[in-house]
């Protein structure tokens, strides 16, 4: 098949990477997403990396392999736009009538990837990754847990346990998700909210090949949150009741409080100690209240905003014709 065929056909299989730091990985990733997928399909499959503000020769690496391999078309942003936007750019790219979304760290496993497709093509529509375990510190484990127990009490929808962004979609989930229009995203949660027919494999997740995570603990706080706020309103239904009964309960104290001081019950006695603590825990509480609220409010004005998730540098691989070109 001529390069120039390659370039044109339109493949069975997209895989989106997000890509950030990964000179030393990618080849190896490359290598061995490449033998992972000869083995599922004999048709063309493409390899869209996208590259969020890489500060080391990320994007040399990947050009040169792609000037020896036309399957493989690179996206790089302006500068870091975050994990969740390099993988909706590679999605809205993505021409695949199955998409898989990956990372470059080799954490996922491609070597798991036909049984992926194989479940997608029993009349799967989404095939996603559940972390059976994880090569991480104890404490990011018990933070992981608490997450995933929190959103689950929390979600309006259904979002599997311990189920990342790794998956394979047909070609309609992705167009649905592709539709979408929020800045804050949460794919994960969004790919359950689409519905269709969804099921997970499980596997042992892997140690980072190379290099530290781009992942800080800062943006996994901001991964969270996205994560909660774009999929409950409980929140706010909760200060809504902890108000209630706070003002129920000062209303019955002051009542008392009235009725004893006309009683002549009440001793002139100090208390500006319980006073502090009551102050305190009141003013604490109204503060919390005002940052759930500030949270909601805050992604209303990043929406109406309306700017782009993010901002291309240059393409590289794509053919002419396509978005981007």
């Amino acid at each position: 098949m001529s390069a120039e065929t390659e370039q044109t056909k339109k493949p069975e299989i997209s895989v989106v990477i997000a890509v950030y730091n990964s000179a030393d990985i990618f080849p190896e990733l490359y290598k061995r997403l490449c033998d992972a997928l000869k083995t599922i399909t004999e048709s063309f499959f493409e390899i869209i990396a996208v590259l969020d503000g890489c500060t080391d020769d990320s994007y040399g690496v990947i050009y040169k392999l792609s000037l020896k391999d036309k399957r493989i078309r690179i996206i790089e942003f302006s500068r870091n736009f975050g994990h969740q936007a390099s993988i909706t750019a590679g999605l809205e790219f993505a021409s695949g009538e199955a998409v898989v979304v990956m990372d470059d760290d080799l954490e996922d496993p491609p070597e798991i990837l036909p049984d992926f497709i194989l479940k997608l093509r029993e009349g799967f529509d989404v095939v996603y990754g559940i972390r059976r375990h994880r090569k991480r510190s104890l404490p990011y484990r018990i933070a992981y847990a608490l997450f995933y127990k929190m959103l689950g009490k929390l979600a309006d929808i259904k979002i599997p346990y311990d189920a990342g962004d790794f998956c394979v979609m047909k070609r309609s989930v992705v167009e649905i998700l592709n539709e979408m229009p929020e800045k804050n995203r949460f794919l994960r949660g969004l790919r359950a909210w689409s519905g269709f027919e969804q099921t997970g494999i499980e596997y042992d997740r892997g140690k980072r090949l190379s290099g530290e995570s781009g992942y800080s603990l800062r943006k996994y706080l901001k991964l969270a949150m996205n994560g909660i706020f774009s999929f409950s309103y409980k929140p706010l239904n909760y200060i809504s009741v902890m108000g209630f009964i706070i003002a129920m309960i000062s209303f019955v104290s002051g009542f008392c409080l009235i009725v004893f001081k006309l009683m002549d019950k009440i001793r002139d006695v100090p208390g500006w100690t319980s006073l502090a603590v009551l102050l305190l825990f009141l003013t604490g509480v109204q503060l919390i209240s005002i940052g759930i609220i500030g949270a909601y409010i805050s992604r209303i004005y990043d929406e109406v905003k309306q700017r782009p998730k993010y901002v291309v540098k240059r393409f590289a691989g794509f053919e002419k014709g396509r978005k981007g070109d």
